[in-house]
């Protein structure tokens, strides 16, 4: 699973003209194929827990238009929402722990269990267009992924040039001298981390499993397509199970 992740790394900047995201079944490429932990959505915490996997409720993400950010946002601050949009919401996000680190996190829109799964693409992307062992997905080279609305990038922004003003002439690094904080008090393995205090958008960050590497983002939709769950798997377990770790491939 990691090297496949890693092969399709050069996917991540395949971009065209917007179009609405194919599902992946009708294209042919196999959903399944790209992960074997969608079942981590539709299990209680105690039933979890029997599989040797820690829950972790983050709380809500402000989602003030609801076009979502699922990236690094440290190495990639100004990364385009994906192209399936939701309601603007507050909506639960939840990390699943197991071997010591973060093996998925998922952002809850609706209750009830998925239909079936898509993955999650840019503007530009097609599923269609990926081959067997390829996915798209997003880079990591911070160590950590999160989940965001796209207007809170512009409070990120704001917050580091408050901190520049504080510190004229200094070099800013926004993870030492904002984030850092907002995890520390999270054994630095997450943080509900909001830019501006007052101002309406905050950011789940939290360890990105293996670290640096490159990870798929998938949609589990109801019958008639609507989103009622966002999952990203960093490849630390198989088969929602955290009682074997799996073998790198």
């Amino acid at each position: 699973m990691r090297n496949r992740i890693m092969r399709a790394a050069r996917l991540v900047l395949c971009a065209a003209a917007a179009h609405v995201p194919v599902s992946a079944s009708a294209a042919g490429w196999d959903v399944s194929k790209a992960s074997s932990n969608f079942e981590l959505v539709t299990l209680g915490d105690g039933e979890l827990s029997g599989r040797s996997i820690n829950v972790i409720h983050m709380g809500n993400v402000e989602l003030t238009s609801g076009r979502v950010v699922a990236a690094d946002p440290l190495a990639q601050p100004d990364r385009p929402a994906l192209a399936r949009t939701v309601a603007p919401g507050e909506y639960p996000v939840t990390l699943y722990q197991a071997f010591g680190r973060i093996a998925a996190a998922s952002m809850r829109f609706a209750e009830g269990r998925p239909d079936r799964w898509e993955l999650a693409v840019l503007p530009g992307q097609d599923p269609a267009t990926l081959k067997d062992d390829e996915i798209f997905g997003y880079p990591v080279d911070a160590g950590v992924g999160c989940y965001m609305d796209a207007q809170t990038l512009a409070l990120i922004d704001e917050r580091q040039a408050q901190v520049q003003a504080q510190k004229p002439g200094a070099d800013i690094n926004y993870y030492d001298d904002v984030l850092a904080a907002d995890l520390d008090a999270n054994k630095s393995i997450y943080a509900l981390h909001r830019p501006v205090a007052g101002k309406k958008g905050n950011v789940a960050v939290f360890w990105s499993g293996w670290g640096d590497g490159f990870y798929p983002v998938f949609w589990g939709l109801d019958r008639d397509g609507r989103a009622l769950v966002l999952l990203t798997d960093f490849g630390v377990i198989e088969n929602a199970d955290g009682r074997r770790e799996p073998k790198l491939q």
